[in-house]
Order: C-alpha cells, then sequence, then structure tokens
C-alpha cells in the first residue's frame, strides 16, 4: 500500500475536484458565457477548431493522458462550440488532431523512456534534447498539416461520419 499512497492522494483531490466542479455547474455557466462573449467576437468556425487544436497540442506538454485532458476541456468546449454551432464530433476531431502530433514531444507521454532507450542502443550520447530535435520537424509538418485539413474539411463542409456533420443544429431551432 505504501506504493500506491501518493496514487490514492492524489486520485481522492482529483475526484474531489470533478465533483465540486459538476456540484457547482462551472461547466455550463462558462460554457454558455463563452460562447456568448465569442459570438459577440464572431471568429469563424475553422479559426475557433484551429484554436482548438492548438490549445489541446500546447496542454499535451504539461497533461500526458488524452484522456484527462479530455475529460477537462469537454465539459466546457464541447458545448460552448454546440451553441455556437459546431458539432461535437468536428470539436472532438480538432481535439484529437491537436493532441496527436506533440504526443512525441512530451516527456509526458508513457512511451518517451522506451523511445529514448531504443535510441540509446545506437547512439549513447541520445538524450532528451537529441530527441525533441529529431521529432520537431515531423511534429511541425504535422500541425501544419492538421491545420490545413481541419480548415479544408470545415470550409468544403464535408461529413465526418455517418450522421456526424460539420456543423451542428439545434433542436430547438428546428422548431416551426
Amino acid at each position: 500500500i505504501r506504493v500506491m499512497a501518493p496514487y490514492i492522494v492524489f486520485i481522492f483531490f482529483a475526484a474531489h475536484f470533478v465533483a465540486m466542479f459538476n456540484w457547482s455547474r462551472l461547466g455550463p455557466i462558462i460554457a454558455i458565457n463563452g460562447a456568448t462573449v465569442l459570438r459577440d467576437l464572431g471568429p469563424s468556425a475553422p479559426f475557433l477548431l484551429v484554436s482548438v487544436l492548438l490549445l489541446s497540442s500546447v496542454l499535451d506538454l504539461f497533461i500526458g493522458s488524452a484522456s484527462a485532458k479530455w475529460s477537462a476541456l469537454a465539459p466546457v468546449v464541447v458545448p460552448m462550440f454546440m451553441l455556437l454551432g459546431i458539432s461535437p464530433e468536428m470539436t472532438t476531431a480538432a481535439y484529437r488532431m491537436g493532441d496527436s502530433y506533440t504526443n512525441i514531444m512530451t516527456p509526458l507521454m508513457s512511451y518517451f523512456p522506451l523511445i529514448l532507450g531504443f535510441c540509446r542502443r545506437w547512439d549513447k550520447e541520445f538524450g532528451v534534447g537529441s530527441l525533441l530535435a529529431l521529432m520537431l520537424p515531423f511534429a511541425t509538418c504535422f500541425m501544419v498539416s492538421g491545420i490545413g485539413l481541419t480548415i479544408f474539411w470545415v470550409a468544403l463542409d464535408w461529413p465526418l461520419g455517418p450522421g456526424a456533420t460539420v456543423h451542428y443544429v439545434s433542436p430547438l431551432e428546428k422548431l416551426p
């Protein structure tokens, strides 16, 4: 139990934070107020989605787990974007796009030590800086491609899958 004690304490406080966040209803409050501010500012859907993409990639450097990041962002970002007419599927796709290309750049990635160990088999001087310098061009190319693909996809208004569109229309707006 001594090995698990720090994890149990951490999980206790994390669960307490999530429970308080849900109890206080801060998620919907922030989402509604954020959507109101963004609607007044008038940014385009591609700009908002690229912003989520970039936010996801920056958070990737501080939070290693994709599901932990998404559980922190989704309660606010998804309803906010739905109020702005962007579907949850497109918001999730933009998040996943941003999460993907910085994974190899964060030392918080669970496989980072393993990759570093494999690299050191062939080059004994290989370190964290070498790995980051090696992966930076790939991450940059993937980032530019991801941003371009997101903008292109939204501009053409292609569906993301069966029944999953880029834009969201509230059921209340469909009523006569």
